[in-house]
């Protein structure tokens, strides 16, 4: 099954401030429901805190923490190394959607094979995560949607 990095960005790069999602487009997360329902979502610890550790429906949620005391949840698996992830695709029967943070796109860089990003037509201020601007290179631009609400989203694989 493919391992696809799926994520939402201003026209600065921007995908995070004070460790939330700057803005709310009800096409937006629609669109993030339906690629990733059925699948497995990897994220990040500061991203798990910002769903309020509320795992995210009919989906396998795996969150990547080195911190030794978490409060399990049944429907959640902790990790601690993005290998373990990995591994674990190779017994999925779905694909593995990486949805963030920074730190979790960027362990995982080497292993996407496909992206999903959309882009926001904001400029976020005091915006203080982003993605590397270099993200998309070696992959290619396969398909456009649009999605109302000035939203697009392109979609790209790589080679």
């Amino acid at each position: 099954m493919a391992i696809i990095g799926i994520v939402a960005l201003d026209r600065q790069g921007a995908i995070g401030k004070e460790g939330k999602l700057p803005w709310h487009f009800k096409a937006d997360l629609r669109f993030f429901r339906e690629q990733t329902t059925g699948h497995a979502c990897v994220m990040g610890y500061r991203t798990w805190l910002s769903l309020r550790e509320v795992p995210l429906p009919k989906r396998l949620n795996l969150v990547l923490s080195r911190r030794a005391h978490i409060t399990r949840l049944p429907p959640v698996i902790f990790l601690t190394q993005e290998l373990t992830a990995i591994e674990l695709n190779d017994y999925l029967q779905c694909d593995l959607f990486v949805i963030g943070g920074a730190s979790i796109y960027e362990a995982f860089r080497e292993h996407i094979e496909c992206w999903i990003v959309t882009e926001i037509p904001l400029t976020i201020e005091d915006a203080d995560t982003f993605m590397p601007a270099d993200f998309l290179e070696g992959f290619t631009r396969t398909a456009t949607r649009n999605l109302g609400d000035d939203l697009t989203v392109n979609f790209y694989e790589r080679g």
